[in-house]
C-alpha cells in the first residue's frame, strides 16, 4: 500500500513537471516595449525661426556738403550725448589751382567788374545831383504856387520831375549793389587752394543727433565725401527689438500678443512679445530653391536688461514663437499614436498585457498630441509600438538602464 501511494505521488510530480515544461515551451514570448505614463501639462505649438536683433531707433549722420571728411573723432562703442558730442568733421571742397588761360580770364573779369562798379558810382553821383535839383525846383514851385505866382500845372510838372529823380536815385543805388556783387564774384574766381590756409575756416563740425552709442562708422580715416553720404550710425543699445522673417501663412496665425522664447544668442533664454507684423511681404528663395512669401515680424524683449547686458545690435538669435497654448492638457507622445481605419489608437498596458484603445486627438506639435477622449491621467501606453504588437499581446517593459 505504501509502495502504491509513493508511485502515485511520483506520477503526479512527473505530470506537473511535464505540464510545466509544456507551458514553458508553448508560452508566447513577451514583446519588449517602452511605456509612457499619460499626464497633464502645458502644451504649445511653436514656429521656430532664425532672427536678428536691432536697435529700435537708428540715427544716421550724413555729410551735409561735399568735401573731405576728417579722421573720425569717435570710435565704435563710444557713448555720445545729443547736441554736444562732435561725431564727424567735414572740410568743404577747396578751389583748385588756375591755369594761365583761366587766370587771365578771371583777372579780365575782375577788371571788367571794377569798371562796371566805377560806372555805377558815376551814375549814382549824377542821380544824386539830379535828385537835389529836382527837389529844390519842386520846393520853389510849391512856394510860388502858395503866393499865387505859379500855376498848379507847373507845380505838378515839378512834382513829377522830383519823383522821376527819386526813382533814378534808387535805381543807381541798386546798380551799385549789383556791380559790387559782380566784382566779388569775379574776385572769387581768382581764389585758389593754398596749403596752410586761414585758421578757423577748416571744417564743419557735426554733433550727435541723440544720446546713445556709436554703432557703426563707414570709414575711420579721412576721405572725400559727397553731400548726403552716410558717415556713421548712432543708437541706444539698451532699446533692442527682434526681427524674424516668417512665412506669411505662419504670420497671420499669430495671436495678437504672441509669446516667443529667444535662444542661441550666447546667454540664458529670454522672453519676448509680438509687437507687430509688417504690412508688406516679399518673395524669398529658400535653400531648396522654393519661392516663398515671407514677412518681417517684430518682437519686443520683456526680459530685464540686467539679464541680457551683452546682447547688441544685429546679433543672431533663434526664436520659438508660440502660436497655440493650452494649460493642463492631457498629452501623449506622437510616437505612441498610430492610424486605424476609424482614426487614431494607442496600446494601453494593463499588467503584462496591452489593449488597443481608440483615442480622439486634438492639437498636435512636433512631439506631442492633446488627447480629447480615450485615455485618463495615469494610464500607461506603449511608445513606438512594433508592427507585430497586437491587441491582448503579452509585453514586458524594457529596462531604462
Amino acid at each position: 500500500m505504501a509502495h502504491t501511494s509513493r508511485n502515485i505521488v511520483l506520477g503526479l510530480i512527473g505530470v506537473g513537471i511535464a505540464g510545466g515544461l509544456l507551458f514553458v515551451t508553448f508560452r508566447p514570448e513577451p514583446v519588449p516595449v517602452d511605456l509612457h505614463v499619460v499626464e497633464t501639462g502645458d502644451f504649445e505649438i511653436t514656429v521656430d525661426v532664425d532672427g536678428t536683433t536691432r536697435v529700435v531707433e537708428v540715427f544716421e549722420v550724413s555729410a551735409p556738403i561735399a568735401g573731405v571728411a576728417q579722421r573720425s573723432p569717435v570710435r565704435v562703442g563710444d557713448p555720445v550725448t545729443g547736441g554736444e558730442t562732435v561725431v564727424a568733421m567735414v572740410e568743404p571742397i577747396a578751389p583748385g589751382l588756375l591755369d594761365a588761360r583761366s587766370r587771365q580770364q578771371a583777372e579780365a573779369a575782375v577788371t571788367e567788374a571794377e569798371a562796371a562798379l566805377h560806372v555805377a558810382e558815376t551814375e549814382l553821383a549824377r542821380a544824386r545831383e539830379d535828385h537835389i535839383y529836382a527837389k529844390a525846383h519842386f520846393e520853389r514851385t510849391q512856394a510860388l504856387v502858395e503866393r499865387g505866382v505859379a500855376t498848379i500845372t507847373r507845380l505838378e510838372e515839378a512834382q513829377q520831375q522830383f519823383a522821376i529823380a527819386d526813382a533814378a536815385l534808387e535805381a543807381a543805388d541798386a546798380r551799385i549793389a549789383q556791380a559790387q556783387g559782380g566784382l566779388r564774384r569775379a574776385e572769387a574766381a581768382l581764389v585758389e587752394s593754398v596749403p596752410g590756409g586761414e585758421e578757423g575756416m577748416c571744417c564743419m563740425s557735426l554733433y550727435a543727433p541723440t544720446d546713445g552709442v556709436v554703432l557703426d562708422i563707414d570709414e575711420v580715416s579721412a576721405r572725400p565725401v559727397s553731400a548726403g553720404e552716410r558717415l556713421l550710425t548712432i543708437g541706444d543699445p539698451t532699446r533692442i527689438e527682434l526681427v524674424a522673417d516668417l512665412l506669411t501663412s505662419d504670420a497671420v496665425s499669430l495671436p495678437p500678443d504672441a509669446r516667443a522664447t529667444v535662444e542661441r544668442w550666447g546667454g540664458p533664454s529670454l522672453e519676448a512679445r509680438l509687437a507687430y507684423v509688417e504690412p508688406a511681404a516679399r518673395m524669398k528663395v529658400s535653400a531648396l530653391g522654393i519661392e516663398e512669401q515671407r514677412v518681417d515680424v517684430v518682437f519686443n524683449l520683456v526680459t530685464p536688461l540686467q539679464m541680457r547686458p551683452d546682447l547688441g545690435h544685429e546679433f543672431a538669435v533663434y526664436l520659438r514663437v508660440v502660436t497655440y497654448a493650452q494649460a493642463d492638457a492631457l498629452r501623449i507622445p506622437l510616437s505612441a499614436a498610430f492610424r486605424t481605419d476609424d482614426g487614431w489608437a494607442v496600446f494601453r498596458a494593463t499588467g503584462d498585457r496591452v489593449a488597443q484603445v481608440p483615442v480622439t486627438l486634438g492639437a498636435r506639435n512636433g512631439r506631442h498630441a492633446v488627447v480629447e477622449a480615450g485615455l485618463e491621467p495615469g494610464d500607461r501606453i506603449v511608445e513606438h509600438p512594433r508592427d507585430d504588437l497586437t491587441d491582448g499581446a503579452l509585453i514586458e517593459e524594457r529596462s531604462t538602464f
